[in-house]
């Protein structure tokens, strides 16, 4: 290759270098990160993470993960549809009687009023279940709506498949192995979340920023994703926790949320926990640290520059092929080899 063509090829390279490189880069070191942070933790744990809409990572996502109190977001979402369809406001009321407030269950609403027989709106329902996820309000509103069936069919409606929400708190309570029947993979919990924040779902403007508001004043799992993230940055999520079993194994321990970095930039993570043998105290650790170490890598600074030494040695570094046309890169994507294909025939060398 002469010296025009040599020097035109790696200025070429290292463009398409800066296209694919912040993608691969994500993918490896995080996945390393876990690993490390992960070994010999006696605990399964998926993370998914969708960045500003486009840059997605997963971790352990091939596999099924205990719902547990996140799918009170998902509820949420299906209560808002119920009443988005049938032009009904938040403060629509629904009559609560003694009997819907179950003693063996976390319940705020029933500590505040353990009486019944009163009125309540949709909305406060949904503070209750959301923010403090109280799990009498999370029944109340499924049997106003119709049911867990309504919820799981809705977000199937938004083009979500690897979930299934089936059995209502009441019933996830009657036993330890019931606790797995609500299940999700972590990218199919953040896309849910990303429906929610990137597209528009109810006619009514005032529900997503209602939801929105429930979320950041969510007062469960303060030392889960909170923990890892600094004063500034504006978190909100739902948080998930479930009982143990005669040997101590916990079914699922998990928080969901969008965190909105000082510069405008956004993500969404899903961090869950599943079958851990690991006390309460390590499984909120563990996601705390996840959310420290996603927060670092994605609050890079936009005009941050990818270092190298050189541009000859940092070209030269990375496996390529050159046709008179096109120019072929492999890079490790996620532990996979992967290869991009560029073409520059629109222009002209000499």
């Amino acid at each position: 290759m002469d010296t025009k063509r040599t020097v035109f090829v790696r200025g070429l390279l290292m463009m398409c270098l800066l296209l694919i490189l912040p993608y691969a880069k994500a993918q490896h070191s995080l996945t390393k990160e876990l690993d490390l942070l992960l070994q010999g933790k006696q605990a399964k744990v998926g993370v998914a993470v969708v960045f500003e809409g486009r840059d997605t990572f997963t971790y352990n996502n091939q596999y099924h993960y205990p719902l547990m109190s996140v799918f009170k977001f998902h509820q949420a979402l299906a209560v808002m549809n119920y009443l988005d369809t049938r032009q009904l406001p938040l403060e629509t009321e629904i009559y609560v009687r003694k009997a819907d407030l179950l003693p063996d269950t976390y319940s705020p609403l029933r500590d505040a009023r353990p009486a019944g027989e009163f009125n309540i709106s949709v909305g406060e329902l949904l503070r209750y279940s959301i923010s403090e996820s109280d799990n009498n309000a999370c029944d109340i509103l499924f049997r106003y709506i119709g049911g867990t069936g309504v919820v799981d069919k809705y977000i199937r409606t938004l083009g979500i498949e690897d979930f299934k929400i089936e059995a209502n708190e009441e019933k996830l309570n009657e036993a330890f192995e019931y606790q797995y029947i609500n299940w999700t993979t972590p990218f199919a919990a953040v896309q849910v979340l990303e429906k929610f924040c990137t597209e528009t779902l109810f006619q009514h403007s005032g529900y997503k920023e209602f939801l929105e508001k429930l979320m950041t004043g969510t007062v469960t799992g303060k030392d889960k994703l909170k923990a890892g993230l600094p004063q500034e940055v504006v978190l909100g999520h739902k948080t998930g926790s479930s009982g143990r079993n005669e040997s101590g194994l916990k079914a699922g321990d998990n928080d969901m949320g969008f965190v909105r970095l000082p510069d405008g930039r956004q993500y969404n993570i899903a961090v869950f926990v599943t079958d851990s043998g690991e006390d309460d105290k390590t499984n909120a650790a563990l996601i705390s640290e996840i959310s420290r170490k996603v927060y670092e890598y994605y609050s890079v600074p936009k005009e941050k520059k990818i270092p190298y030494t050189s541009e000859k040695n940092f070209a030269d570094t990375i496996p390529f092929e050159f046709s008179q046309d096109r120019i072929l890169i492999s890079a490790s994507v996620n532990g996979a080899e992967r290869k991009f294909l560029f073409d520059t025939c629109f222009v002209k060398t000499t």
